[in-house]
Parts: structure tokens; C-alpha cells; sequence
């Protein structure tokens, strides 16, 4: 009885990293993001009493801006209790994004946009907790409108965001 051929690799043949190991790109990802929202934050905090601005160009400027509410300043008036209400929410979505990446770290995408969203949302949750309120400084503005000041972390979540819904678009069209 003859045996089947045995199929072989080239040598220089890329192989499936094991999970754990790209888990752990994913989660470098992420603190990546977390560090360079921190960093951020603190030179600004260091550097900027709350409502100092620098004109950086015609429609930038850096600015210090404490957003007590998640986005877009959303119940930033509410009375205090929403400091706790969005600090559980981001724990609970950073436990969940964990639980995603560990489970689907190969699809690159949708790992990318969760990390990005990871390190974004623990970011914020780390301003909640030390200050009470989010540390933003991005301020775009135009012909005296300005868009809401934002910060690396919100930035993050925006391109996850953006990336999630590109991910599942190509899904949706793969499975046509």
C-alpha cells in the first residue's frame, strides 16, 4: 500500500504565529496606545492650567479641557455619579476586547481595531480614576466653530471604530 504523498513547506514558508504569542502583539498594540495617551495627558497637565491654549495653526490649537462625560461631553453635567457609570463601563468593554483578542488574534483587522479601542478605553478610564474627569487637548476649529476637544485615546477609539466597521464590511462581502 503505497502512502500519500507527504505535503512539505518551503523552507522560508510563513507560518501561523501560535496565539499566545500574537495575543500578545495585539495587547503591545494596545499599551502602546495607552502610553502615548498617558504621556500625553501628563505634559499637558504638566504644562497647561485648565482653559490655556497654544494656536498651533489656522484651525488647530492645543488646548487643556477636563470632560467629566464620555463623548462629546455626554452627561458631563449629570452631577458626579457618571465618573463611576463610564470607569465600569470601560473596565467591563476593555474585559470583553481582551476576551476578543485572545479568541480571534489571527484575523488582523478586527484584532487591530480591538486593540486600538483597548488601549484607548483603558486610557480614559485611567483619567476617570485619577482625576474625575478625561484629559482632552485636540481642538480643531473652523470660522468659530469648534469640534468637541478630543485626545490620543478618543483618537484610538476612532480609528478602532472605523476599523471594526471596514472589518465587517469585507466579512459581509467575502461571504457573498
Amino acid at each position: 500500500m503505497a502512502t500519500p504523498p507527504r505535503k512539505t513547506s518551503a523552507p522560508n514558508a510563513s507560518r501561523a504565529l501560535p496565539a499566545g504569542i500574537t495575543l500578545m502583539a495585539w495587547l503591545g498594540w494596545a499599551m502602546v496606545v495607552l502610553i502615548a495617551d498617558q504621556f500625553t495627558k501628563v505634559l499637558i497637565l504638566g504644562y497647561y492650567q485648565l482653559g490655556d491654549s497654544t494656536p498651533v495653526t489656522s484651525f488647530f490649537n492645543v488646548v487643556r479641557v477636563h470632560n467629566t462625560g464620555a463623548a462629546f461631553s455626554f452627561l458631563a453635567s449629570a452631577g458626579g455619579w457618571q465618573r463611576w457609570f463610564f470607569t465600569g463601563i470601560g473596565i467591563a468593554a476593555a474585559v470583553l476586547m481582551v476576551w476578543l483578542l485572545k479568541t480571534h488574534p489571527g484575523q488582523k483587522l478586527f484584532a487591530f481595531a480591538i486593540a486600538s479601542l483597548l488601549g484607548g478605553a483603558v486610557g480614559n478610564v485611567i483619567d476617570r480614576v485619577l482625576y474625575g474627569y478625561v484629559v482632552d487637548f485636540l481642538d480643531f476649529h473652523a470660522k468659530g466653530w469648534h469640534f468637541p476637544a478630543f485626545n490620543v485615546a478618543d483618537s484610538a477609539i476612532t480609528v478602532g471604530a472605523a476599523c471594526l466597521i471596514l472589518d465587517e464590511l469585507l466579512r459581509v462581502r467575502r461571504g457573498r
